[in-house]
């Protein structure tokens, strides 16, 4: 017998019938499962399934050129141009070296990380908005909820934009500083 459980629970006869049904259903699933199988698609469904892709990829570039914003090189380089201050001096301030400055330009992939962005920020003296474009174009933002961010977006409101005085505030908050040290 095959399942002894349904035996106590329901008598002989019924144990009988399932006997009989489990049989053939094992054969049934067993002749299945030796079986090689190969997926038959027909060429309608096929192309009904490649018009859904097609449409969901234009979708897709769609909503991606509608709602795509400027890169972090085109806004980088528009509020630089705004300043009317060279590239080295831009560089320098911030307290990165020209190689990195010129990655930054020259490779579209290439991403700074979140402290090099506000220390760009900063020497550009942007206000809170303009520093919020910024990251953003990084794919960054300040938090309300971080301590670190909070001391940031201070010194932005209060134009506080020496990198030296805004590791000070930093420091101030036992965190570290934005670029270099103390």
């Amino acid at each position: 017998m095959i399942w002894s459980p349904v035996k106590r629970h329901f008598g002989e006869a019924y144990d009988m019938l399932n006997e009989k049904i489990l049989r053939e259903m094992q054969e049934y699933v067993d002749s299945y499962i030796n079986e090689d199988f190969t997926l038959v698609v027909s060429p309608e469904s096929y192309k009904m399934e490649e018009i859904h892709q097609d449409i969901h990829n234009l979708e897709l570039e769609d909503f991606i050129k509608t709602n795509r914003k400027p890169s972090l090189k085109e806004v980088l380089f528009s509020f630089i141009d705004q300043t009317g201050a060279s590239d080295p001096e831009i560089y320098n301030k911030v307290g990165i070296d020209r190689k990195l400055f010129s990655k930054i330009r020259t490779n579209p992939n290439y991403r700074p990380g979140k402290n090099t962005i506000i220390a760009l920020a900063l020497a550009l003296e942007l206000n809170i908005e303009e520093a919020d474009t910024l990251l953003s174009s990084a794919g960054y933002s300040l938090s309300d909820s971080d301590t670190y961010d909070l001391v940031i977006q201070f010194c932005l409101e209060k134009k506080i934009y020496t990198i030296h005085d805004v590791n000070q505030a930093l420091d101030y908050f036992s965190l570290k500083p934005l670029i270099g040290s103390l």
